[in-house]
């Protein structure tokens, strides 16, 4: 049997990123309870790229975003979906920390399948956390 597992929020404002990684962290409880748990470098990852994209698309696209979670056979989908058509660009980290840079270099460094999908009112960003298959 394979195992689909998927979750989805609306966010928006100031309070959206740790929404974002609230509802991740319920993701992996689900998914432990399904029979699929989830390692702790994997969580951690997954935990960085949500924040880091969610983070950019509240910033960026005033309107807010969505977030989507899918435990698949190989690992978790990660899908944030924005009002902006602009797409990130990479930029030289601010090595004094305060103006960023970081976020898109990480997000195609630590996920896999990176890939940007534009729609008529915005796009998704989807990335992936690979996972043992599952047994």
């Amino acid at each position: 049997m394979t195992l689909r597992l998927r979750q989805h929020r609306d966010l928006h404002g100031t309070a959206a990123a740790a929404a974002a990684r609230d509802l991740t962290r319920h993701f992996f409880v689900d998914a432990c309870r399904s029979g699929r748990p989830v390692a702790p470098d994997a969580m951690d990852t997954a935990l960085l790229l949500v924040s880091e994209l969610v983070t950019n698309a509240v910033r960026h696209a005033s309107e807010g975003c969505a977030l989507d979670l899918e435990m698949e056979a190989d690992g978790i989908g990660i899908d944030v979906t924005d009002y902006s058509s602009a797409e990130p660009t990479v930029r030289t980290p601010d090595l004094e920390g305060s103006g960023g840079g970081w976020g898109w270099a990480l997000v195609n460094g630590l996920g896999r399948d990176v890939r940007i999908r534009h729609r008529p009112s915005g796009k998704t960003i989807h990335t992936r956390v690979p996972l043992p298959p599952a047994e």
